[in-house]
């Protein structure tokens, strides 16, 4: 039996590939939480509601505020720019158009870039200036200034920068 003994002494560990891909598996983890939890400190999206059956019963006087702009025959074009916003508000009734409106526009999921503004108009037409909007879908909301009648609209910015609100659905 013979044995050989070599005089190579083994190389040191940091230069052999396995002790690296054993420190890479832990490492990425680390990385990809802290990316995680950077994303989630940003964006953040709010608390889900508690009070379900009062959320119902808002729910329930929202369909009767979209039932009375039905009834006054009230149409709307929202037209979306970069950094204002203009409302044309038509009536079965021109005594029915307002001369201030509130309009809301808001995020679905991120409360935080909800917009609330009060425009005066003339003839029916409002202009104001609103905040820079992100790419998504926002939702607008146009109420008289008594809140006894709303209507609601939708549009995906931005390509979808003029949007039609028509209560009766026609």
């Amino acid at each position: 039996m013979s044995v050989f003994v070599s005089d190579k002494k083994p190389d040191p560990w940091y230069k052999q590939g396995w002790p690296w891909f054993l420190i890479a598996l832990p490492a990425t983890a680390v990385v990809a939480g802290t990316i995680t939890m950077v994303i989630a400190v940003r964006t953040w999206d709010g608390l889900v509601v508690d009070d379900y059956y009062k959320e119902g019963k808002a729910i329930v006087q929202t369909i009767g505020r979209t039932e009375r702009a039905r009834e006054l025959g009230l149409k709307a074009l929202v037209q979306v720019r970069s950094e204002s916003v203009r409302i044309e508000v038509a009536a079965a009734d021109i005594d029915n158009v307002p001369g201030v409106i509130h309009l809301t526009i808001a995020h679905p999921t991120q409360g935080g870039s909800d917009q609330e503004l009060v425009l005066n108009g003339q003839g029916g037409v409002f202009e104001g200036a609103v905040a820079p909007l992100s790419t998504g879908r926002w939702l607008f909301q146009i109420e008289n200034e008594s809140r006894s009648w709303r209507m609601n609209g939708a549009a995906y910015l931005p390509t979808e920068t003029e949007i039609r609100i028509d209560p009766s659905g026609s």
